[in-house]
């Protein structure tokens, strides 16, 4: 009987992983399934029922390969998160790669290393046992270049010779030999897109009929992946990290796994994340991502809490909101948002990291995600303030019944800014950022409501008063507070 080099490579960590550690019959997968809510198609749920929304931090994009992945998950959950990121990197120091080494040292394309496969295994079991969601990212364009890219497996300098038709071009020089595919530098930043490592698909850029073989390995790693995760019902999946490589690459796996899913009898939600979305408007993929509900279930627009401050990143956002409003409803996803270290390209502080992620809750997202230090706020006091905040807001009003349009009763701002959203029965909802004033006007009615007024301060403490009539339906609100807070208007019938 003879068997392809996928089904060998996936039946080895298969093997592997059933006799690596007892742990992994601790917890067995989670009968519920992650899938947008039948009644809130905008918003996430288990098994189609409740709308659910995802709120997550962590201090690490590729989770699984931190040695206190469990603790993170304890402290999201104890703060009332339930989304997690999982790029299946390794460029960080003391990540595993996916592939073992033989007695030479150099990596073996064709054998799988358990343990790397194994700290997948245990970061999805550990998650569905408590309900947390796990965002997959298959590729991320990092590890194959610049730094990273020396330590790879795929690199030609470091696995055994003849599993591949790569080659080393000559010494100390960046250009390509005759007869390679790979070089064994790609110093250029990877948004460059030079890397034909992402090119193995027929007709990209930089395919050549001999980069089929590498396809063939990167299928087997696609395999080796959902043998495992197909067994969870709490995974999303992501083809690329902010990717500037054409979209057919990823609508490649996108299918790939699909079609993988529907054999085994599972339904999996897919996307991809283009570099672009901090510029929509101007960003071809990013359009087309948007129009495009056979390849993508859900949307993810990370890339908008970039570089965008105050009203600008909230208008990215509206803009498209718009967009997708004529469109099958389908949720939208921020599984990274900046906040810190300041960089050049717009990471900005801290504290920005906590306005976009609530103009993203406000804005009506179905998953948000802290990114990880130091250009996010990770699980640090800031980000788990915010995410209970929001949990005590759900407490009142449910934010897949708020809208921002018609919510408009805000006269410009003399000072600072605010962001409002109105639910179904007329309730408002107000998220300041930081200290400044707003005049807020209430709609006129014959009959004046009475209102109970409550304010959540950034910590998720609270107190409420009561407004009654007859009052002046014109009035200005302060703030001093930096670090913001909401304030949540509710009519008494």
């Amino acid at each position: 009987m003879q068997f392809s080099l996928p089904y060998l490579l996936v039946l080895s960590v298969f093997l592997s992983l059933a006799a690596c550690s007892e742990s992994a019959t601790l917890a067995p997968p989670t009968d519920r399934t992650l899938m947008p809510s039948k009644t809130h198609p905008r918003y996430w749920s288990w098994d189609g029922g409740d709308p659910v929304l995802l709120l997550g931090a962590s201090n690490n994009d590729n989770l699984f390969q931190s040695p206190d992945f469990l603790e993170q998950l304890k402290v999201l959950q104890k703060a009332g998160g339930d989304y997690v990121r999982c790029t299946m990197s390794s460029r960080d120091e003391g990540d595993a790669w996916p592939y073992a080494k033989n007695a030479a040292g150099q990596y073996d394309l064709n054998r799988f290393n358990p343990v790397y496969w194994q700290k997948f295994h245990d970061l999805l079991r550990e998650s569905a046992a408590r309900d947390i969601v796990v965002q997959i990212e298959l590729w991320d364009r990092f590890d194959f270049s610049r730094g990273p890219w020396m330590l790879n497996p795929f690199n030609p300098t470091n696995h055994a010779p003849g599993q591949l038709p790569l080659h080393l071009p000559p010494a100390k020089t960046n250009e390509r030999a005759p007869d390679s595919l790979l070089l064994s530098r790609y110093p250029d930043h990877p948004s460059r897109d030079v890397q034909p490592f992402f090119h193995t698909i027929p007709g990209m850029p930089l395919y050549r009929q001999e980069l089929d073989a590498l396809r063939e390995y990167q299928e087997a790693y696609v395999d080796t992946l959902l043998s495992i995760s197909l067994a969870y019902g709490n995974v999303l999946y992501c083809m690329n990290n902010e990717t500037t490589t054409p979209a057919v690459w990823g609508k490649y796996w996108a299918s790939m796994l699909r079609e993988r899913a529907e054999k085994r009898g599972k339904q999996i939600y897919l996307t991809d994340m283009f570099d672009g979305f901090h510029h929509p408007a101007s960003c071809p993929a990013c359009r087309a991502l948007l129009r495009d509900t056979t390849h993508y279930d859900f949307v993810d627009i990370s890339q908008i809490n970039s570089r965008h401050f105050g009203s600008a990143h909230w208008d990215t956002l509206q803009y498209i909101q718009e967009q997708l409003e004529q469109l099958p409803a389908r949720p939208v996803n921020s599984i990274k948002v900046y906040g810190g270290g300041e960089t050049a390209w717009g990471s900005g502080t801290n504290m920005d990291g906590i306005r976009r992620f609530n103009r993203n809750v406000i804005g009506g997202l179905a998953a948000v995600r802290h990114h990880r230090p130091p250009t996010g706020n990770g699980l640090n006091a800031m980000a788990l303030n915010s995410i209970r905040a929001i949990r005590t807001i759900e407490q009142r009003v449910k934010f897949w019944n708020l809208s921002t349009r018609d919510a408009d009763i805000l006269v410009y701002p003399e000072v600072g800014e605010a962001y409002t959203a109105i639910s179904n029965d007329g309730d408002y909802l107000i998220y300041f950022p930081g200290p400044g004033r707003i005049d807020l006007q209430l709609p006129q009615e014959r009959t004046q409501m009475t209102y109970d007024v409550s304010v959540i301060g950034y910590l998720g403490t609270q107190r409420r008063e009561r407004l009654v009539p007859p009052y002046a339906p014109y009035f200005t609100i302060f703030t001093n507070e930096e670090k913001g807070g909401w304030m949540l208007l509710e009519r008494v019938d």
